[in-house]
């Protein structure tokens, strides 16, 4: 078991004895009513919340199969959806076409001006000192203009880093778009300078003008410029995005009452992507159209009614269960994992909820209850989760086949080869099944859906989760399997070598009591296993003080050097030294209360007799001498009980009668019913019958009954 494992387990545990505490015995039916009640509505809403706007298209169809519906018209104007292969198409081209953009930063020639209109006039203040460039000094302002010109000449055409040849074959269009302000232009990359081809045109422009000194503009215009043209990553999204956007899915318009299709065509491309649009735009309108209070309350009811129907099952027919919160947060938790795993799977586009392993509901339940219970709790799990899934009729019908295979072929976790073999056999049913259904669909071997069937087979693989999940959830919730019985069992285990070294005689009675209790059991198609094994532990408490049980006595008798009432304190003590040492040694929830149980509130009546005898006014102190209890409230429980005590009082004959035996044995019985002993026992007439029958055919063979011939005259 991993920390984890432990950490959940206590934290459930705290849960539960909150919720005990809220509501004790004291409290009223109808409080505890209303908060079981209140677990099933809280149970409803989380599920319900999963469904809202899970709106579905109310006919099925696939390409290449019949319409098998009535004729099909359009109810109004339907826009048709263009095939994903051509929509993908055109917007691969208008991607492909895209082209880089490049925002013109303005301020970058407006600081070149400025610095040319600064250094222009110191050059010319310079002339006039030393007396040079006439030409210049004559016609200043014409050079000064020209040179402006220049420069918003070449700045306007662009200044880009990324011409090079390496950095278009990098990714980048030979075509690109800049951006200049609100104008918008495209240009080639061939089309765009570096600064240093401003020095080549410099050179090659200003000399065939006809301004008299050239070479004054050239000394200030050259190595002046910079880049200007700036890629845009944000503004080149953007146009994609806006170019995207402008490729319409749309390809023609079916009119209003137009028809789309006849009963018993076949959905041929057009039709198929006419009806596919029409989905859409159906599904579109009518989210828009239901609130969600309206869908909520719609799923809530739906999962209401499940939820209702297997509270009523479990109460009519599994009253034990139906009492325990921790029971009921078990069965209930399947259904909300569940609607979780499912919703989670359909929005996961790469899965398919054929892979969800439906049936490990059923293994695990009957595992810890019986196969009645897991199988209608698994119907309980597939219905509400078929409200999630899209796959329809199909998937609830597999995997409701599922959980018939699971219940009849009585999985058994405890033998590795045999659960194995019995999953391969389940993955046949799911199989056969599943082929079944796609020919029933007008479908051929070619056609089969082959890649659900490996989906199929992950589900069924899944199913070997069960395996780690049980002790896991033994341990959560307090519960106990056959593979953990059959641990307990074990002769060998550390608490049982001791009851058979220091009390032999208490460990023979347990022996024989755990057979009778076992057979009791099987009669009555309780659990054997588990009432066995209960019997083993059932006296571990005698380890304590062994020599005052007389079925560990070899010498004399200690009681007799104390007082009854010492002596009751004593054997009735074997009980809480039985639950202490059952919890010391990690014994299961349900151990316990077989030792706590197996004398119910019965009184040690030997004691008390001999105590009142010479002290009749001391009769009030009888509770002293009765068993701290609590009486069986199972029927495994009650088995114990009267197998115990059976035994117990048969070993007090010597050489009985058939006659002898039986009476004993039903006045055994007789006593724990008009003590009240069996009242919470929840065995029937009729199976407290057929376990006497069992009783008394044991202890016959063990006592060697004879018969009572008459005496000769």
């Amino acid at each position: 078991m991993t920390t984890l494992g432990y950490l959940s387990a206590s934290l459930i545990n705290q849960v539960f004895t909150a919720i005990q505490n809220s509501t004790p015995n004291n409290k009223s039916r109808t409080t505890r009513r209303l908060l079981r009640w209140l677990l099933g509505l809280t149970t409803i809403l989380i599920i319900s919340l999963l469904y809202p706007n899970n709106l579905k298209f109310p006919f099925d169809f696939e390409r290449g199969k019949p319409w098998g519906y009535n004729q099909l018209s359009a109810p109004y104007d339907i826009p048709v959806l263009k095939t994903e292969e051509v929509l993908k198409a055109e917007l691969s081209s208008v991607e492909a076409n895209a082209t880089p953009v490049y925002r013109m930063d303005q301020s970058v020639a407006s600081k070149t001006r400025a610095r040319f209109l600064a250094e222009f006039t110191v050059s010319l203040d310079s002339a006039r000192a030393r007396n040079e460039n006439p030409d210049v000094l004559r016609q200043p302002e014409r050079h000064r203009r020209y040179a402006l010109r220049v420069i918003d000449k070449l700045y306007n055409e662009g200044f880009i880093r990324a011409r090079t040849k390496d950095e278009v074959e990098d990714g980048m269009s030979a075509v690109i778009t800049i951006l200049n302000g609100n104008e918008q232009r495209t240009r080639t990359l061939e089309q765009l300078r570096a600064p240093g081809d401003a020095n080549v045109w410099l050179r090659d422009s200003l000399f065939y003008t006809d301004l008299k000194s050239p070479e004054f503009l050239l000394g200030l215009l050259e190595d002046k410029f910079t880049y200007n043209v700036f890629y845009s990553d944000s503004l080149t999204r953007k146009l994609r995005e806006e170019s995207l956007a402008g490729v319409s899915p749309y390809d023609g318009l079916v009119r209003r009452n137009q028809i789309i299709i006849r009963r018993g065509e076949t959905v041929t491309g057009q039709i198929y992507q006419q009806l596919m649009s029409y989905r859409r735009l159906y599904n579109d309108s009518l989210s828009t159209q239901t609130t969600f209070w309206s869908v909520f309350g719609g799923y809530a009811v739906q999962i209401g009614l499940v939820i209702l129907l297997l509270f009523y099952y479990i109460r009519s027919f599994f009253p034990f269960v139906y009492s325990r919160w921790k029971n009921l947060v078990f069965l209930l938790m399947w259904v909300v994992l569940y609607a979780l795993i499912v919703r989670t799977v359909e929005l996961s586009p790469e899965l398919n909820s054929y892979v969800i392993p439906f049936c490990i509901v059923p293994i695990v339940i009957r595992i810890f209850f019986n196969e009645r219970l897991a199988f209608f709790v698994h119907i309980s799990v597939v219905l509400i989760a078929s409200f999630l899934t899209t796959l329809g009729y199909h998937f609830t019908f597999l995997n409701i086949l599922a959980g018939v295979v699971v219940i009849v072929m009585d999985i058994d976790t405890r033998d590795s080869g045999r659960f194995l073999r019995s999953l391969l056999l389940l993955f046949a049913f799911y199989f056969v099944g599943f082929i079944g259904l796609e020919l029933m669909r007008g479908g051929t071997w070619g056609t089969v859906n082959y890649p659900t069937i490996g989906w199929i087979f992950g589900n069924v693989f899944l199913c070997l989760l069960a395996y780690p999940l049980i002790p896991l959830l033994e341990r959560m919730f307090g519960f106990i399997s056959p593979v953990k019985l059959g641990e307990l069992s074990d002769m060998n285990r550390p608490l049982l070598e001791r009851l058979a070294r220091q009390a032999p005689g208490t460990w023979q009675h347990s022996l024989n009591v755990a057979n009778m209790a076992e057979q009791a059991a099987r009669s009555i198609g309780a659990d054997a296993l588990l009432v066995k094994t209960a019997a083993l532990y059932h006296d571990i408490g005698k380890v304590a003080n062994p020599g005052f049980f007389i079925e560990n006595q070899t010498g004399p008798n200690p009681h007799e050097k104390i007082g009854p009432k010492e002596s009751a304190g004593i054997i009735i003590g074997h009980v809480n030294e039985g639950v202490k040492l059952a919890k010391q040694a990690g014994l299961p929830r349900v151990i316990i209360d077989f030792i706590l149980t197996h004398h119910g509130t019965t009184r040690a009546q030997y004691f008390y007799l001999n105590y009142i005898k010479d002290r009749p006014e001391r009769e009030a102190e009888e509770a002293d001498f009765r068993y701290p209890g609590p009486p069986p409230s199972s029927k495994e429980q009650t088995i114990l009980m009267i197998a115990d005590s059976t035994e117990a009082a048969c070993k007090s004959l010597k050489n009985p009668t058939e006659q002898e035996l039986y009476g004993l044995i039903d006045s055994v019985i007789r006593g724990k019913l008009t003590s009240g002993q069996l009242e919470n026992s929840r065995l029937t007439f009729q199976e407290l019958e057929a376990c006497r029958s069992v009783f008394k055919s044991i202890l016959k063979s063990v006592h060697h009954g004879r018969i009572a011939y008459p005496e000769e005259e």
